[in-house]
Parts: C-alpha cells; structure tokens; sequence
C-alpha cells in the first residue's frame, strides 16, 4: 500500500511539473509575440535587407523620448553595425557596433569619420538591454535617446531616417581596425518616430477591394517601377473609403518598397490595360492623368485610417472607373523568377460618414520659372497658400489636416509645411529634414491642423544639385523638380490646389540684371524661353545669391484653383509675399534641460549571449 501511494505521490508531481513546464512555455510563447523577452513590447518591424536575414523591431516612449530598438540577424558570425546617418553614407554615422575581439564580444556606441574609420564614442549613449540565441537567430535588444546632446551621434526626428547596417565575418582586436567601407553593408529608410495606432473599429457592412499587381515577375534588376491599370465596374455608387493596409506576396517583404494608388482623371472615358514598366515607351500616354491619390504606403508602414468623421470619396459620378497601381521593386540581389502579386486592400463602405475628405497641392507650381542652381547643396524654395486664397476659398470653420504626403524628385532633401496665423508660425503640419523621394508614403499626424480663412501655409523644400546642371520646377520627369505636399483633409472644399510661384515679370528683371553684370546683352525675352535663358547663364556664387534673394523678396502668383481646374474669382497677380514675423522654436530635449549632464559610461558593455545588462 504504501508503495502504491509512492508511486501515486511521483505521478502526481509528474504532472504537476508537466503542468509548469507548459504553463512557462505559454508564458515564453506570448512573451516573444509580444516583444521581446525582457518584456519591452515592439509593434513596429521592417527587413533591413534584401533577404529579410537582418530584421529591425522597435518601440517610441514619448514621455522618455527614448526608442528601444531590437536586431533579430538569422545568422550572426563575429558581429554587426547598425547606425544611421544624414542620408545613409557610411561616413559620418553614428554607430552601434557588436564585435569579438576573439575571446569576448562586446556592444558599443560608436561613429565613423569622414573615411569611414570607426571609433568607440567617449561618451556611450546606447544601452544594451538583452543578447540572447534563440532557434530563430540572434537577438540584440537597446535603446537610446531621441537626441543624446553628443555633436557626434544622430538626432532622431519626426520623418525618414536612413538606417545603415552590415554583418562582421571576422573578430577585430580592437574597434579601430574596422573601416565600413571595407565591409558589406546595406542602406534601409524608415519612420521611426510616429503616431500611436489608433483603436478603430470599422463599420459592420465595410468592403474591400484588393488593387494587386497581376502575378508579374519581378524582373533581374535593382530598381523597377511597374505601372499596372486596374478598371472598376461601371455605375459604381459613391461610397467611403475609411482605411487601406498592404497586401506583400509572402516572400517577397523585403523587395516590395513602396506602392501607390492613383485614380485617372474623370473625364477620361477609356485608359488602355496597361501592365508593365512605368518609365516603358509602351505605356499609354493616357496614363499621365492618372495622378489623384487614393493610397500610398512604403516598407514599415502600417495600415492608415480615415479619421472617424470622414472617409474619401470613391466611386459616383464624378470619380474614374480607373486606377493605376505602381509598385516600387528593390531588387539590388538581382532575384530572378519572383513572382508577386503585391498591392493594396482598400476598406470602404456605402455608409457615408458625415464628412468626404478631401486632399489639397501645396507648394510649387510646375512651371520652370522657379529653378535650383547647379553646385548648390542647400538651395531653398517655398511655395505659398496665401491667406486670400483661404479667406476666399475655406469655410467658416475651416478645415482639418489628419495626414500629408510629401513629395519632391531626386534634388529634393528637405521638406516642412507650417500654418502660419498674424504673421506668426503657429503649428508644423509635417516636416522632414531627411527627405528621400525614395520614401514617400501618406504620413498621419501625431495631431489634426485646423486651418481657418485667412490663415498662410507655407511648404519649403530644400535641394542638393551637386554638379548637376540647373534643375527646374518645371513638371512630372524626373530630371526636373517638384514641391508639393498633398495634404488629407475634412471637410472636402472646393480649393483643390493652392500654390505659388514668383512674378514672372520679375523673373526678366533678373535675367537682364544678371547678363548686364556679366558683360552680355539684356535678353530677347520674347524670344528665349525661360528654359533656355536659364541654361545659359554663367552661375557663380552672385547669380546663385541674387536668384535666391529674387524668389524671397519678389512678389507672387497665386493658382488658387478649384477642382474644375478653374481660379477661384479675385485678381491673383502680383501677390505680396506674406511675412512671418515670430518663428516657432523646438522644444528643448530632456538632454538640453537637464540641469546636470547624465553620467554615462565611456566603455563598451561585454555581451553574454542569453543574458540581461
């Protein structure tokens, strides 16, 4: 009997340690679901590289401003840099480094120099949380400041960040001997600071529509631009779209870079199928006019949400049967024989909210009277909403700005949109100083921007023209420039665009000014385009100064159109500039305010795998 009770007792702790076992494998499961194991919950993900083997996750403490970063890598050899940089160069980083000096491995802040020589910060900024192995890879779990107050590292802002990152395949016995441009590494742009997610629920009878690319091989080279026409039914009624997210072909993550959809103009009654390379010769011309953007997302974005009032009209009589799906492919490993079949799910229901949303040009007009010099890294233009055309075009209350797509083509390197109220700057509506018409998505705002009649938005773009040859605002092409914020709105006005640029017959001023002082003759105006009166000028540091000081001195004109294409009624010549008296100032970050600077360490932390520091 009593060994019969013995035997009972082990059975019984037998299971009780089985019931433990599962109940800490549950607990280990959600918690690697959730975030990481330390508990630090990451909802945001994007593959780094090509393959998808090095993986970024992250989290924003607003109230810290602090970001917790976590590197998943498939298969770490020796180590990894992981940084970031202006516009992802290798030189001038700052830099997060895991390394092995052959014995023991140690995590460190770090930054490259203008060759790309690395060197361990005296002041370390980085604090590592966790190293672990797990059946899945290597995973390495820190954080840092949004700004750390140290001129060496990178200040982490609202817009694009260029991330750089690379694997080690050899131990270094000591950190100076690593050079970055000696090793193999990757760039990858991404928000990092963004708005929480919203808790939405969508509406009991929502729909979707899925506008994917129609199994098409990826074809063997970097970059690709496929244009794809998708066409609806006919006498599709009106309805709201109230939120759209991506749909990836499994695989295919790390390629996909970015996806637009776009709605033709609704006065065009057939677009040729089309479904191919944007920049082909065989697309049909057709296609250029079909510019009205529904959709717009790029790697590590989330789904986007129309605010609860509003949704974007989408169908009716005065929409187009047409859409045009464009798909950025990254394909820098030259990957053959992928099939995708990726693009964009949108949420709409018959049920109209109280309000349609509209979406609104700001900026530039395309027109090549407003152009960037050649050599010039940090050239600056702005284009206007001038408070006439608000007063005359917005509502009483005005509008409400939810969300902004920026957008410039290759010169383009900053863009910022501002209210301005009384002459005073009052609230940023989006800016990022780290632009990258590589990565361009519709951005939400962390808050609504109410916009009254009377008030000014202004949209500053700043350009790099290296050596190029001077680059003019001049339309759609690549080679040419762009300086636009399409901003997401409620509720929808009539003001479809409201932009900008300078007189032109102060333009002639400049041109005969310019050629007088170089000792030529004043220009056949009538008879020279502004294309070619700019080509031939003789650019020094004075014609560039004195174009500079035309565009923000000069006076305007207004395109304050309707959405029939039509000026508003009022005379929109010969505009004074309006003028910004008081600047809005950046709050101080927790490192500037501190009253005493925060010790930190100056050496690097020795990592041991599947340990907390």
């Amino acid at each position: 009997m009593r060994l019969l009770n013995r035997s009972l007792s082990l059975q019984d702790m037998t299971l009780m340690y089985l019931t433990m076992l599962a109940t800490l494998v549950v607990i280990l499961v959600a918690s690697y679901q959730a975030g990481s194991s330390s508990g630090v919950k990451l909802p945001y993900h994007i593959p780094l590289d090509p393959k998808g083997d090095l993986q970024l996750s992250w989290n924003i403490s607003y109230a810290l401003q602090e970001l917790y970063l976590e590197l998943q890598v498939r298969d770490l050899h020796e180590g990894l840099i992981f940084g970031m940089s202006d516009r992802g160069e290798l030189f001038n980083a700052d830099l997060v480094v895991l390394w092995n000096d052959g014995h023991k491995s140690y995590f460190g802040d770090a930054w490259s120099d203008s060759t790309g020589h690395v060197t361990l910060d005296s002041q370390q900024d980085y604090q590592l949380i966790e190293a672990r192995h797990t059946p899945e890879g290597f995973f390495l779990l820190f954080k840092r400041p949004f700004s750390t107050c140290d001129p060496r590292d990178y200040v982490i802002e609202e817009g694009t960040v260029h991330l750089i990152f690379g694997l080690l395949d050899k131990p270094l016995t000591s950190l100076e001997q690593l050079n970055l441009f000696l090793i193999h590494s990757g760039i990858q742009r991404v928000l990092l600071l963004r708005p929480d997610s919203p808790s939405i629920s969508l509406p009991n009878d929502v729909r979707t529509l899925e506008v994917l690319a129609p199994s098409i091989t990826i074809p063997e080279q970097e970059t690709t631009y496929w244009c794809h026409v998708y066409q609806l039914p006919r006498d599709i009624p009106k309805n709201h779209i109230v939120m759209y997210e991506s749909v990836i072909t499994p695989g295919n993550e790390a390629i996909v870079h970015h996806m637009e959809v776009f709605e033709c103009a609704p006065q065009l009654e057939t677009v040729p199928q089309y479904s191919g390379a944007c920049d082909s010769k065989m697309k049909p011309r057709n296609l250029n006019y079909c510019r009205h953007v529904l959709a717009a997302w790029a790697m590590g974005a989330e789904a986007f949400y129309y605010p609860p009032d509003a949704g974007l009209p989408f169908g009716g009589p005065q929409s187009s049967r047409f859409l045009r799906l464009e798909v950025h492919y990254h394909n820098p490993l030259l990957i053959s024989g992928r099939q995708d079949s990726s693009g964009i799910r949108l949420y709409y229901t018959p049920t109209l909210r109280k309000y349609d949303a509209g979406i609104m040009e700001l900026g530039l007009v395309y027109t090549p009277i407003m152009a960037i010099p050649p050599r010039e890294p940090h050239f600056q233009l702005t284009g206007y909403c001038t408070a006439k055309c608000t007063q005359t075009a917005l509502p009483q209350g005005g509008i409400f700005i939810f969300a902004s797509q920026l957008h410039t083509h290759l010169a383009g390197q900053g863009v910022r949109t501002v209210l301005v109220r009384g002459g005073q700057e009052v609230e940023i509506v989006q800016e990022d100083k780290h632009f990258s018409t590589h990565y361009q998505i519709i951005r939400t705002l962390k808050k609504m921007v109410n916009v009254l009649p009377g008030d000014v938005l202004l949209t500053r773009c700043t350009y790099n023209t290296d050596d190029r040859k001077t680059v003019t605002v001049g339309g759609f092409g690549i080679e040419e420039e762009m300086c636009v914020n399409y901003v997401h709105y409620y509720p929808r006005t009539q003001l479809e665009l409201c932009k900008s640029h300078v007189d032109p017959g102060y333009l002639q001023k400049y041109f005969n000014f310019i050629n007088r002082f170089q000792g030529g003759d004043p220009c056949d105006c009538g008879q020279t385009s502004v294309t070619e009166q700019f080509a031939s000028l003789t650019w020094d540091t004075f014609s560039a100064e004195v174009l500079n000081s035309l565009y923000n001195t000069a006076p305007i004109s207004m395109h304050c159109n309707q959405s029939t294409a039509q000026l508003f009624p009022g005379d929109w010549e010969r505009q004074e500039l309006p003028q910004v008296t008081a600047h809005l100032q950046r709050p101080p970050y927790p490192c500037e305010s501190a009253r005493s600077p925060v010790a930190r360490s100056d050496s690097p932390t020795e990592v041991r795998p599947n340990s907390r520091a």
